[in-house]
């Protein structure tokens, strides 16, 4: 397959893995009502078919995000073969931190709606124990979004050098990594492990990630000139 081809697919991937992942936070925030244990359990409960689904599209989304991994190692392996398997590697890390992540999910939906769980329980207790657990996951998401973020490092590398891209791009996807990494800085920093700022901050590195999806998608990855000019990164993108 051209290498073309293989950028489409991995904007393809990536557009999966934003509508799937968007999609599932969009249900775990909507449901956590900070310092409202009951607000919070009574939420999950009654949303929990949307709880259903948003495991299930948050896990294929991860099985997305290290496909586009994948796309991405075989597009620039010819660039900087090292550098190549460290984005690969750093993706899978990312993955696995995140799928491990979704047992917090999974705690929260089957103590909300299953009372066999907590029939030793009070009502009060086995609701603090469902906003624990969704707590517990966006710590957790946190601590994925340092690997996500440094992701970007490589590839925003990657991409700068490659000739397949414009080099603005690369500068872009590393800006999107020192946001994300920045951001969780901050949540760490603050009081209850949560920053307003560090929202903006995840924001640069969402929005860096939503422009390299777009130019896969629209543009591909320019493959004109001789492939020892692309390996160099010495072939000027044209549109």
């Amino acid at each position: 397959m051209s290498t073309k081809g293989l950028a489409r697919i991995g904007g393809l991937l990536y557009l999966g893995v934003a509508v799937g992942g968007g999609f599932s936070e969009y249900v775990r925030s909507s449901a956590r009502v900070p310092g409202d244990a009951a607000a919070t359990a009574a939420n999950v409960a009654s949303h929990a078919t949307l709880f259903q689904i948003a495991f299930a599209t948050d896990l294929a989304d991860f099985v997305l995000f290290f496909g586009v991994g994948l796309v991405m190692y075989v597009i620039f392996r010819p660039v900087n073969a090292p550098i190549a398997l460290a984005m690969l590697v750093i993706n899978a890390v990312s993955v696995a931190v995140q799928a491990l992540n979704m047992l917090n999910h999974a705690g929260a939906m089957l103590v909300a709606t299953d009372p066999h769980l907590t029939a030793g329980l009070s009502a009060a207790g086995s609701q603090a124990i469902v906003l624990l657990l969704l707590e517990s996951h966006r710590i957790g998401y946190l601590i994925a979004q340092i690997f996500f973020g440094l992701y970007l490092l490589p590839l925003g590398y990657l991409v700068y050098r490659s000739g397949y891209f414009p080099k603005s791009l690369g500068a872009i996807l590393v800006a999107g990594c020192a946001g994300y990494v920045a951001g969780v800085a901050a949540s760490f920093a603050s009081v209850g492990l949560e920053s307003s700022v560090a929202t903006y901050l995840g924001l640069v590195g969402g929005l860096a990630e939503i422009v390299f999806l777009v130019w896969l998608l629209v543009k591909g990855a320019n493959t004109t000139g001789s492939k020892s000019d692309l390996i160099r990164g010495g072939h000027a993108w044209t549109a």
